[in-house]
């Protein structure tokens, strides 16, 4: 294990290779080939930006040179904290031409997660925006500059014009410098670090290398048939793996197809730009696939551009799986999979019932799956088990996490996914549930024992168990079980709440929407809080919403 990454055993590496899975190709030449090929098309589109492959080529090339000048070096690691906008494409590229491997945080964390990824990864430097949705974040990038002893560089993307922007950071601007020569990193070594739900805590790094994500993003690509003539939309976190490579931006580079990044995925704000940029297929989670399939019926825009939906994140309900197609006027594929690596797929010429019921078949033939009971023994098609995985895009271990991985993997390297899954006769994959205690909101992962661990700090709080309830919009909502030091006139609610966790730092999408308070814990007969019991009581109850 080399400084916290854990390798592919040699042998099963060279099996790769052979496959033709790993071909020897840094992320980076990606786009330096898509540039070569279709250099003059559209490559990425933002709100304020439309850039063409030869140009993305060109600007990657001028951010790297401006990196290497603040000192960023072949296996230092790097802040990534943007919103869906073009400045992410071409940091991307230019942190893999270094050889500098992006730690992709999402723009819904603040400090308190910004200060854990930093720390965990020695990252030496925080590329984040000046300000997002009338939030001026440069105090943020203040606060990181003086907690993280490692990071010794922030620059800002969209600086306003204000002459104290430059003391606390590099305005985006002044990074790009005439291009210099650089050497290929090499592709068998990590190339970048994904974030873990965190079902334990704050999230884990992920490490991908250069060789297994381009097989992840080359793969979808084929199997989702992007050509040149395609456009893919990006409405989730493209920090996010489904967005990023499952084909997403990677993806859609290798096939020489368009991006576009939108910040907004509101179906009065995004249909119209589906029908502005004739865009042919994008990524939902299944809250927003419900969505737009009923406002398919009242946004007046012309859908006919798209050809396929994907959805994954979470488990797509029967009846909006069926809807889908119809209503948006395009096919459905469901997708299951995990930043970890594994990936299933419904395919293009499958029957409309294996489209609407499960979660479809690896995308790999070197996907190795065995469903095991608590015990570990296999258990027979049509029967609920834990997945585990291992294959040529699955990960051998997190970054710098010894003890987690002496449990999250077997001794012969499979990974524990911890979901539950029926495998169906013909093979395909149908998602259950979860071993962990994960809540999984909208396709947001949000670890119970970390938000606990927050209230605890409240001052009415004196016990917190954090739990997901049912909700037919999110799949999940976020409930804190409390019990209150005293009992005052009224107990804290989602809004106070809120605002508590904010001023912790903590990102909104793990702030509590319905609060219960208890005087005594319901126990399971080994005398453990019974988080069943508390998820049927707070399901009974009327949600309390922020």
């Amino acid at each position: 294990m080399a400084d916290g990454f854990v390798p592919w055993p040699a042998h099963e590496a060279e099996r790769y290779r052979r496959a033709g899975h790993w071909r020897g190709t840094p992320l980076g030449r990606l786009l330096r080939d898509a540039a070569a090929e279709h250099g003059g098309r559209t490559a990425l589109v933002d709100a304020g930006t439309r850039l063409t492959f030869a140009a993305l080529d060109a600007e990657a090339d001028r951010v790297a040179a401006g990196l290497a000048t603040l000192g960023v070096r072949s296996g230092d690691r790097v802040l990534v904290h943007l919103p869906n906008r073009a400045e992410f494409g071409v940091l991307l590229f230019a942190l893999f031409r270094l050889g500098a491997l992006p730690v992709l945080a999402l723009p819904g964390h603040r400090e308190s997660e910004l200060r854990h990824l930093c720390d965990l990864a020695e990252a030496v430097a925080y590329v984040g925006v000046a300000e997002l949705d009338g939030e001026d974040h440069r105090p943020l990038a203040r606060a990181l500059l003086t907690a993280c002893p490692s990071l010794r560089h922030a620059v800002t993307v969209g600086d306003p014009d204000d002459p104290d922007a430059l003391a606390v950071a590099t305005g985006w601007a002044d990074l790009a410098r005439d291009p210099v020569p650089l050497p290929d990193p090499d592709p068998s070594g990590p190339a970048l670090l994904l974030l873990s739900g965190g079902s334990t805590g704050l999230p884990k790094l992920i490490p991908r290398t250069h060789d297994d994500y381009a097989y992840n993003a080359r793969t979808m690509a084929v199997l989702c048939g992007l050509g040149p003539a395609d456009v893919h939309l990006a409405v989730l976190p493209i920090g996010h793996n489904f967005p990023l490579a499952c084909p997403g931006l990677l993806g859609a580079v290798t096939a020489g197809a368009a991006t576009v990044l939108a910040g907004n995925a509101s179906p009065p704000e995004v249909f119209p730009l589906i029908e502005a940029e004739r865009v042919t297929v994008t990524a939902l989670v299944p809250p927003l696939a419900a969505l737009w399939t009923k406002a398919a019926a009242w946004v007046d825009a012309d859908l006919s551009s798209l050809r396929l939906v994907q959805v994954g994140g979470a488990r797509l309900p029967e009846p909006v799986a069926r809807e889908l197609p119809g209503a948006l006027g395009c096919d459905l594929q469901q997708v299951f999979g995990m930043a970890e690596g594994l990936l299933c797929a419904t395919r293009p010429g499958d029957p409309a019932e294996t489209k609407a019921t499960t979660q479809g078949h690896p995308v790999s033939p070197d996907d190795e799956v065995r469903i095991v009971d608590a015990d570990g023994a296999e258990v027979p098609d049509g029967e609920p088990g834990e997945l585990l995985t291992r294959g040529p895009y699955t990960l051998r271990g997190y970054y710098r996490a010894p003890e987690h991985n002496a449990r999250a993997f077997t001794p012969d390297g499979f990974y524990r996914s911890g979901d539950v899954v029926r495998r169906m006769p013909e093979g395909g994959l149908v998602v259950v549930g979860r071993v962990k205690e994960q809540i999984n909101r909208g396709g947001e992962k949000v670890s119970p024992e970390e938000v606990e661990q927050h209230l605890l700090h409240h001052p009415d709080v004196a016990q917190a168990v954090v739990i997901g309830v049912p909700d037919d919009v999110l799949g999940e909502r976020v409930c804190a079980c409390l019990v209150l030091t005293q009992a005052p006139a009224s107990a804290p609610d989602p809004a106070a709440l809120g605002e508590f966790l904010h001023g912790r730092g903590v990102a909104a999408f793990k702030w509590p929407q319905q609060v219960e308070t208890v005087t005594t814990w319901p126990l399971t007969g080994v005398g453990k809080i019974d988080r069943r019991a508390l998820t049927v009581l707070a399901a009974g109850h009327v949600r309390t919403t922020r």
